[in-house]
């Protein structure tokens, strides 16, 4: 026979586990503006019917309910939108550092623009164009002086600055596998944790966020992938385990987290500084070591393009150990030291048949100023001699100068102008082509980014909307348990205290 208070204990079940669920809903609307933050709702299943399964159960005509209980509190997380997810964060940290490398350069070279090298060079071009109509006129050749060290200064700004970029990138890989490092300690960390909550029966959902916000941060500066190991005991069939994190590369994938071990990231190349990390040289590749004791180097042409290392990384220059290079801005000083070079041993070639106001042959006008036996868009300058005493540009073509004068030299100096100086146009094309093509691939990058963003959103963010929704179901469900014991209690009351009492 069933008891008398079993709709009591199946009431305060039911007050019990809407009350679970009320304070579920309280929690995320605590937390509807939190970055990162997966909704969370109370698993709610029956309890086992009245009368048990057996020899010795009663019979009835049935299974009487008994009540619900709250089985587990889970976050809504769809992981296949997250993989999609951090597959398109790595492309994105991938185009949009080189796109901002690009960025930073054209900024510098300010092509076409009023203030860059092309614009130095017509203004000089100008001067000895005016040189040549007026090759006696000490205010001309004064004026060829100055805009040649324009030209010179021009130079150097651009070979300075952009070295600085370079520069700049080396402390910023640093800056990166610092990050990284950090990243996957708390990662081992968190693990670590999980472990230990997770046989107890619990689930550590924020502990869960907290692992997936830094897995999604280190998918900005590599390709990863991730798989799960459950942490056994009496963890809840739901319960996720302890991330493994897996760093992807050809032909093979190089474990980067496992349970509460970590390893520490560092370049492979010629020379870094104290850190470990930050290169002053070359780089060959990464260098992966901690996990059980190994040490593993991963050549830089085995990433693929994604990731925000990578992308660095070719930016800042790499020597392969198949002997491949892929240097965006070393590549880019060699072109503009190569420009230089040709500048200045062309205009020197030419300078060096003319004379100057003394019939003197010209010597040299651009020169090196340090020990460096090639011209470079570092090193190249006006000769002091020159800039002393401008007289001795080498204007006239005829050692009779002295006596009758002419320019003709200095024309043939300007008509450099209509030299084929491809270096400085195919440099700046192809800073044009490759800025455009990092743009545009920045571009669907982010926006493939923001579509699965979406997509996640619409599964695990909070929706207000839904939550105060919630909050009246689960208000009105325990109202109702709450009315349910108030007429149980009414029908026990009428049982204990009415009953045999006929007549009274």
């Amino acid at each position: 026979m069933r008891s008398t208070f079993m709709g009591l204990e199946a009431s305060k079940r039911g007050l019990f586990t809407q009350q679970s669920a009320l304070y579920t809903t309280g929690h995320n609307i605590s937390n509807a503006n939190t970055e990162g933050y997966s909704r969370q709702r109370v698993d709610m299943v029956p309890t086992q019917g009245y009368p048990g399964i057996g020899l010795n159960a009663p019979k009835t005509p049935g299974f009487i309910g008994t009540g619900v209980e709250a089985t587990a509190v889970e976050r809504i997380r769809d992981k296949f939108v997250d993989t999609q997810y951090r597959q398109e964060t790595s492309k994105l940290g991938y185009w949009s550092a080189k796109s901002q490398s690009i960025t930073q350069v054209e900024d510098i070279l300010k092509e076409p623009s009023d203030y860059g090298l092309a614009e130095a060079l017509n203004q000089f071009w100008n001067s000895l164009q005016d040189l040549n109509v007026h090759p006696k006129d000490g205010g001309a050749r004064a004026v060829v002086v100055q805009r040649a060290v324009a030209v010179s200064d021009s130079f150097h700004y651009m070979h300075n600055s952009i070295q600085q970029i370079k520069d700049n990138t080396g402390d910023e890989i640093g800056v990166l596998l610092k990050d990284a490092n950090s990243v996957l300690k708390q990662i081992a960390e968190i693990n670590f944790q999980i472990q230990s909550i997770e046989p107890n029966g619990y689930m550590p959902n924020d502990l869960y966020d907290a692992r997936d916000n830094l897995i999604d941060q280190l998918s900005t500066y590599f390709p990863i992938d991730v798989s799960y190991t459950k942490s056994g005991g009496n963890s809840l069939p739901i319960a996720e385990g302890s991330v493994t994190v897996t760093l992807k590369v050809n032909g093979a994938a190089v474990t980067l987290v496992e349970g509460n071990n970590h390893a520490v990231l560092g370049n492979d190349g010629e020379n870094t500084l104290s850190d470990g990390v930050t290169p002053t040289n070359i780089i060959t590749g990464l260098v992966v070591k901690g996990i059980n004791n190994q040490e593993v180097k991963i050549d830089i042409n085995d990433f693929n393009n994604v990731g925000k290392y990578k992308s660095l990384v070719d930016s800042y220059g790499y020597a392969s150990t198949d002997g491949s290079e892929k240097c965006f801005l070393p590549e880019l000083l060699k072109k503009l030291d190569d420009l230089a070079s040709a500048f200045a041993k062309e205009f020197n070639r030419i300078h060096s048949e003319g004379t100057d106001l003394e019939g003197v042959a010209g010597g040299e006008f651009f020169i090196k100023n340090d020990s460096s036996d090639k011209f470079t868009a570092g090193n190249i300058s006006v000769s002091q001699a020159i800039i002393d005493d401008p007289n001795l540009i080498a204007a006239s073509d005829s050692t009779n100068e002295a006596e009758s004068g002419n320019g003709k030299n200095a024309l043939n100096l300007a008509n450099m102008k209509f030299n084929p100086l491809s270096e400085l146009e195919g440099l700046i094309g192809q800073l044009g082509v490759d800025g455009q093509q990092a743009s545009r691939l920045q571009y669907n990058a982010e926006t493939l980014q923001q579509a699965v963003q979406q997509r996640r959103d619409s599964v695990s963010s909070v929706s207000l909307d839904e939550e105060m929704t919630n909050m009246i179901t689960f208000q009105q469900a325990y109202n109702a348990n709450a009315r349910m014991i108030t007429v149980i209690d009414e029908t026990l009351d009428k049982i204990i205290n009415g009953m045999g009492r006929v007549g009274l």
